[in-house]
């Protein structure tokens, strides 16, 4: 399956909830963020990660490889007057000096990467004592749900491989290969953490932020993603008329001191 999430950066920016704030509130328990924070954020997408960070205080430096995806990410931060250096970088060689952040944090993403040599140069832009943070917002499928049906109608619509995520989390939302990643690239005191909520989605918002997904907008063609919208809408209608939705998530975050 060929994915480009450039092909969805509209849907993106408009639909796909970020993380939610109780997220990087966890963190700031955590003593992971503080003001004034030197933070590098891979695989920004349209920068949901990046745009907390800030809210928060740190210098926030934010990669991606998607010009789209970064234009829409400008536009986010300039709309709330977020401070954010964007640049165009892949995860596994981002060009940032040795020892230049506090803080490596990958939202959503590390499952896209070369993942060992995302590891390593998570491990060579941190100083001593820097924390790397791998991070998910999962839909929660459970039997009869709207995740199940979504899903099952995406299937129908393009049945190839699941994405990375579901492989790896085993559809839980959840990722225990990440910790041997970590510390395969010499990463300690590792330590996790879960919690789950429910994103509010509008019938319109939750047929876009589908559209933005990886099997939908970022794999089907422009006909084809018409046509599962169009029956999306349907089964919205039919099955879950509430609206707006309570669309089931789970949080999962990985830890991670540079020794």
């Amino acid at each position: 399956m060929q994915v480009d999430f450039g092909r969805t950066a509209d849907d993106y920016v408009k639909h796909r909830a970020g993380f939610p704030e109780r997220f990087f509130e966890r963190l700031a328990r955590e003593g992971v963020l503080r003001s004034g924070l030197r933070a590098v954020d891979l695989g920004t997408g349209t920068g949901t990660v990046a745009r907390g960070l800030a809210r928060h205080g740190c210098q926030v430096t934010a990669l991606d490889i998607s010009d789209s995806m970064l234009e829409g990410a400008r536009g986010l931060a300039a709309d709330e007057r977020l401070s954010i250096d964007f640049r165009r970088a892949p995860a596994e060689n981002t060009g940032l000096p040795d020892g230049s952040a506090d803080l490596v944090i990958a939202g959503q993403c590390w499952h896209w990467f070369d993942r060992e040599a995302a590891a390593r140069e998570a491990a060579r832009l941190l100083v001593p004592g820097g924390r790397l943070v791998i991070a998910h917002f999962d839909w929660v499928s459970l039997p009869g749900n709207i995740i199940e049906a979504t899903e099952n109608l995406i299937n129908e619509f393009n049945p190839g491989p699941v994405p990375p995520y579901v492989h790896f989390g085993f559809g839980t939302g959840v990722y225990p290969a990440w910790f041997k990643d970590v510390a395969g690239a010499g990463f300690v005191d590792l330590e996790s953490f879960s919690f789950d909520v429910a994103a509010s989605y509008t019938h319109e918002s939750w047929r876009g932020r589908v559209r933005a997904s990886s099997k939908v907008g970022a794999s089907l063609s422009a006909e084809q993603v018409a046509r599962f919208d169009a029956a999306l809408a349907s089964l919205l209608a039919e099955r879950f008329p509430q609206n707006p939705l309570a669309v089931p998530h789970r949080v999962f975050a990985l830890l991670a001191h540079r020794p």
